[in-house]
């Protein structure tokens, strides 16, 4: 889809020199030339349906699941550098989506701890109460839930301004999830 008009200038019976050789080898294909659609009135549509809640969502949510946002984060690290995304999903749906490139080297873990603590400031300044955080770092995770400890003095910083940030939220849950669930 293209809105050039190589249709008319390959087609042209006129054409001389490189054209009419990319006409005939074009030509051996089946190449069909349509008009790229309008898309404006299709982004309007996708956004209110996207956005519009339905009857199918969950009725009755348990007192606790009441107003829980969700936060999915995920880091990477390489060797030309490292960055994270992250999702903020609300209780009616909507949904915020980031990508974090970093200015300085990181590793997985603290690229994972990136994420979660700019989620976390995100879903603060929406003045967000209920949230559940998604990771699939079995060190960030363990290191929240106090499973593990912070053994790293880097790890310890983070630890750190993860707790003094979670006294904003009325609840806090950062669960792990398997590396397929965290797309």
């Amino acid at each position: 889809l293209t809105d050039k008009p190589l249709e008319q200038v390959l087609a042209n019976p006129n054409t001389s020199g490189r054209l009419s050789k990319w006409s005939v080898k074009l030509g051996e294909y089946d190449v069909k030339f349509e008009a790229r659609p309008t898309i404006k009135s299709q982004v309007l549509t996708d956004f209110v349906g996207d956005n519009t809640p339905t009857e199918c969502m969950e009725e009755n949510p348990s007192e606790s699941e009441r107003g829980l946002w969700k936060l999915f984060v995920d880091g990477s690290s390489c060797i030309i550098g490292s960055g994270a995304g992250l999702v903020v999903t609300s209780p009616d749906g909507w949904t915020l989506e980031y990508a974090l490139r970093f200015g300085f080297k990181a590793t997985n873990n603290e690229a994972e701890w990136e994420a979660l603590i700019v989620g976390m400031t995100i879903a603060k300044h929406l003045d967000v109460q209920k949230i559940e955080a998604s990771s699939d770092s079995q060190l960030m995770v363990g290191l929240v839930s106090g499973e593990y400890d912070a053994r790293e003095d880097s790890m310890a910083k983070y630890l750190s301004h993860n707790q003094s940030l979670k006294s904003v939220f009325e609840v806090l849950r950062v669960l792990k999830v398997r590396r397929v669930e965290n797309a």
